[in-house]
């Protein structure tokens, strides 16, 4: 229930603002507005203001529109001609189509903004024990190191990172670059930080997703191996593990964090689903105990995986990332530009083939993180309305004929040649744009299924 009604909320907030856009600089421009619509179908509210407006709630909340005086939609009062939309010089149409995205990208800076300013609390960013075989593990960082920067070029000044999210980000943005990225480690009054290198560039990277950050090997920030809850008829509590202990060593390796012994615990499982018995040490009332675990074999899509049926791992260091007003604000900037930019980037790499079209998300996966945001708690819903703000400004720029891109596409060719395309063409253009709309509503919902339920 929670899912439904945080993904109408959402859906609701980002067509208004969207539709919102259009409608005030549609006044601004002198056309008048006929309706303002929120959903199709039967109206559930329904005023009008001194403009004459009519503002509408429609049954269904799955998109929106402004419709404005067009002599194209209907006959126009000759006295009134003037004052139509497309009865208006081209930058004036150009803007008001343009108002829509604009909001949406607004809304974003905003949004982001306000998380910034009040401050969302986020693990440190301290590492985990590097994924075996990965970059990070070759280049020699290890688990407990504390990332205090990134750097980009030789002769860039660093870029402080303040949280693991922050972290993960930029390795994901640079790796999908294609891009080498240098982090500085240390103690914060570190005087010289340990300078390691990530090749990135030479990851290749298509998608992005839990693999990407495996082969960085930057999966999770460092928490104590600690043993919490214990099911009664887990693997853990038939070898007398109990809440609280702390694992020293699992077959004679020592254990560094909590990712580390969650590795090893899967990897006890082979391709048959075959379970070998190991060997933990853990510290119990300031004593060592050893105890003989045999995690049980459990199916994990094509392979096997060990289990022990308690939860691995205490909750790692956090810290309350809060920022100035005007940091906030140009942290707003920066964070929407780089979503932006980096959905630009997605889509023309899936366009050439050099990205997954799994990256395609539809209704369903916007759904679910909407849900899951909304019970992680507001300032987490804020930010995903932060990030699909940005994807529907920058999607609604996409020159496809049904879609505002589209109509600033037709008012760039009428301002090169001087006329706007024909009926004939805007037709078959209209058409095209549909189709190919369609098709890729019906991969992102496939890839929604898939990801969901597959």
């Amino acid at each position: 229930m929670l899912t439904v009604f945080a993904f109408l909320v959402a859906i609701a907030i980002l067509i208004a603002v969207h539709e919102w856009g259009h409608y005030r600089m549609a006044v601004a421009c002198g056309v008048p507005v006929l309706r303002f619509s929120i959903g199709f179908g039967r109206p559930l509210l329904r005023w009008r203001n001194r403009a004459g407006t009519e503002f509408v709630v429609a049954a269904l909340p799955l998109g929106g529109y402004v419709r404005m005086l067009d002599g194209r939609e209907g006959p126009v009062d000759p006295a009134r001609r003037h004052l139509a939309f497309d009865a208006q010089p081209l930058r004036k149409r150009a803007a008001i189509v343009a108002a829509g995205p604009a909001a949406n990208l607004l809304l974003a800076v905003l949004l982001y903004a306000f998380v910034g300013w009040w401050g969302l609390e986020q693990p440190q960013p301290v590492l985990g024990a590097p994924v075996s075989g990965s970059l990070a593990e070759a280049a020699g960082l290890r688990a407990g190191d504390r990332v205090l920067a990134v750097q980009e070029e030789a002769d860039a000044a660093p870029r402080p990172v303040r949280s693991f999210d922050e972290l993960r980000w930029q390795l994901a943005q640079a790796a999908l670059q294609r891009r080498d990225l240098t982090l500085l480690v240390g103690e914060p009054d570190t005087p010289a930080p340990r300078a390691v290198a990530l090749p990135l560039a030479g990851l290749q990277a298509r998608d992005v997703d839990a693999a990407l950050l495996a082969r960085i090997g930057v999966v999770a920030p460092w928490s104590a191996p600690v043993i919490g809850e214990v099911r009664p008829d887990g693997a853990a509590a038939a070898a007398g593990l109990r809440a609280g202990d702390r694992v020293r060593a699992v077959d004679g390796r020592p254990v560094e964090d909590a990712a580390q012994l969650r590795a090893w615990i899967r990897a006890a499982a082979d391709a048959d689903g075959r379970v070998r018995p190991q060997r933990w040490v853990v510290e119990r009332g300031g004593g060592l105990v050893e105890l003989e675990v045999t995690p049980r074999a459990e199916r994990h899509g094509d392979g096997w995986i060990g289990r022990v049926g308690a939860m691995i791992g205490a909750e790692p260091a956090l810290t309350v990332v809060a920022l100035d007003p005007p940091e906030a604000l140009a942290e707003g900037v920066r964070r929407t530009w780089e979503v932006g930019a980096l959905t630009l980037r997605m889509l023309g790499r899936m366009v050439i083939g050099e990205a997954s079209l799994r990256n395609l998300s539809g209704p369903l996966t916007i759904a679910d993180y909407a849900g899951k945001s909304a019970a992680m708690g507001a300032l987490a819903f804020v930010s995903f309305l932060a990030l699909v703000s940005v994807s529907l400004g920058v999607l609604n720029l996409l020159p496809l004929p049904v879609l505002d891109g589209g109509h600033l596409m037709y008012y760039l060719w009428e301002a090169v040649v001087g006329r706007p395309p024909s009926e004939i063409w805007l037709e078959r253009l209209q058409r095209a744009g549909i189709g190919l709309l369609a098709a890729l509503m019906s991969l992102a919902l496939v890839n929604d299924l898939v990801r969901l339920f597959g």
